[in-house]
């Protein structure tokens, strides 16, 4: 994490957060399997996203961090995170892909009041799956995230898994000025209506174009977590073979990446295990290429000079134990289908969108840019909004997204897994469950779940933009 930041703490105050925080890790490792309590303030602060000789950036920070602290649960185990807003406006938690209650789902006015300056929200919940997670701000969420509010979640296996070691890269997309600070213009109608607000800094755990240090034959498991507003990314990793067994969290049939790219939408989350096979002191790039013309280097591994940990690639198998995922009964499924439309098409028109309701949050001058089935929800919910559909629970859902329009959009839903069954009517391999699903432009996708979480839950793009203006729906579970 970047730990060049400035945060208003006093000495006695950073002192007393010190002992609380041993005091905390002292109780959690006598009482393993009583709640595991945390604290989270949100405040703003400063950052060096370029190093230390590059500009302080002012960011908003989750204790004075940026990301947020990695927070590392254990599967099972009951966690509870007390929440302090520090800003000068209102916030939530989001616990991106944790199948939790409804009333933990941090979505202002649909499951919980927003937390107002200077008040605090307690999240209690027990993650039910391991995996690689992360949380973020459900409200005002394009500025918050864009100022940096965001931070990884593991939860590690009930059993440990053998790998050498366990890294994680939190991916974040910045749009900064000359001098260094994060650019206004949130919500502006071209980012609303075509791709969202791509930046022009990305940063790995809070630092631009870092070394990973490797050894030559250890094999890592690489922890992948794109917490961008907009940026999608197709990660390729030089001179290395890198294997997926995980998606948002979830584990798959361990395989190689199509054409070897590791791709990343806003959102989405991917776990490779990478057998370190180069050469002591060699260094290989880590590059992203999703858009055509614009490739750069993210990471470069960089191999320290000590002989290989070990002679041979490892014979052991990467395969991950699985969570305990409701299996969908597709003969006797429900149907439902959502077809998503709007957004900028060719010669610079937006296309229709139909009834549009919501708070007149960032989209066209404050408006709605794009919809779903016909139904524009703007901003980041709010109490009232009438469900897409509803579920009776325990019922399989067949759900079928098409893409209406000419952008990517990563859809991503709350409270569930889906099983990802088709793409364009060809079944999707490797047994792979997200929590967000990247439609191509033109894409339909067919997934199925299991409704047996009651509660109204959100379903939306996360180009934040596109949320922001109409790309948002509530599903209900009775």
């Amino acid at each position: 994490m970047n730990d060049d930041f400035h945060c208003n703490m006093s000495r006695r105050a950073f002192l007393a957060a010190v002992a609380g925080a041993a005091a905390s890790a002292s109780m959690r490792a006598a009482r393993a399997s009583a709640v595991d309590e945390r604290q989270i303030k949100i405040a703003p602060g400063e950052a060096r996203l370029n190093g230390a000789n590059g500009p302080s950036t002012a960011v908003w920070t989750y204790n004075c961090t940026v990301p947020g602290p990695a927070l590392r649960l254990r599967q099972g185990q009951p966690v509870r995170i007390v929440v302090e807003n520090g800003l000068d406006e209102d916030t939530t938690v989001h616990w991106h892909g944790i199948r939790l209650p409804n009333a933990m789902d941090g979505v202002p006015g649909l499951t919980q009041r927003p937390i107002k300056p200077g008040e605090s929200f307690v999240y209690e919940f027990t993650p039910p799956d391991a995996g690689t997670f992360w949380y973020h701000p459900h409200a005002d969420s394009l500025v918050q995230i864009g100022r940096g509010l965001a931070g990884p979640l593991i939860v590690e296996e009930a059993e440990p898994v053998a790998f050498d070691r366990d890294l994680l890269w939190l991916l974040q997309d910045w749009r900064l000025t000359k001098d260094g600070q994060v650019a206004g213009g949130f919500g502006s109608m071209m980012d609303a209506s075509m791709s969202g607000r791509v930046g022009n800094l990305v940063t790995v755990n809070g630092q631009a174009q870092p070394d990973q240090a490797v050894r030559a034959g250890e094999r890592v498991r690489l922890r992948l977590a794109n917490a961008s507003v907009a940026r999608l990314m197709a990660l390729r990793f030089e001179g290395h073979r890198p294997v997926v067994v995980a998606v948002d969290g979830q584990p798959c049939v361990p395989h190689e990446p199509e054409n070897g790219r590791v791709v990343l939408a806003p959102a989405m989350r991917v776990d490779i295990v990478l057998d370190m096979q180069g050469d002591p002191g060699s260094r290989h790039a880590t590059i992203d290429d999703f858009y055509d013309g614009l490739a750069y280097t993210l990471v470069n591994l960089a191999y320290d000079k000590a002989s290989p940990l070990r002679a041979h690639r490892l014979d052991a198998p990467v395969g991950l134990p699985r969570n305990p995922l409701s299996a969908p009964d597709l003969a006797k499924a429900v149907r439902q289908e959502i077809a998503l439309q709007g957004g900028m098409m060719g010669g610079g028109k937006l296309a229709g969108v139909g009834g549009m309701m919501g708070m007149g949050m960032p989209g066209m001058n404050g408006g709605a840019a794009w919809a779903i089935n016909g139904m524009s929800m703007t901003g980041d919910g709010h109490a009232g909004m009438a469900p897409q559909f509803t579920l009776e629970r325990g019922t399989t859902c067949r759900l079928t997204m098409r893409n209406e329009t000419a952008w990517w959009h990563p859809m991503h839903v709350h409270g569930f897994s889906l099983s990802v069954l088709t793409r364009n009517g060809s079944p999707v391999p490797h047994r792979q469950w997200q929590d967000t699903v990247l439609l191509a432009p033109k894409d339909t996708v067919e997934c199925a779940f299991v409704a047996d979480n009651p509660g109204d839950w959100m379903l939306h793009c996360h180009v934040a933009d596109h949320q922001m203006a109409g790309l948002m729906t509530v599903f209900r579970v009775t």
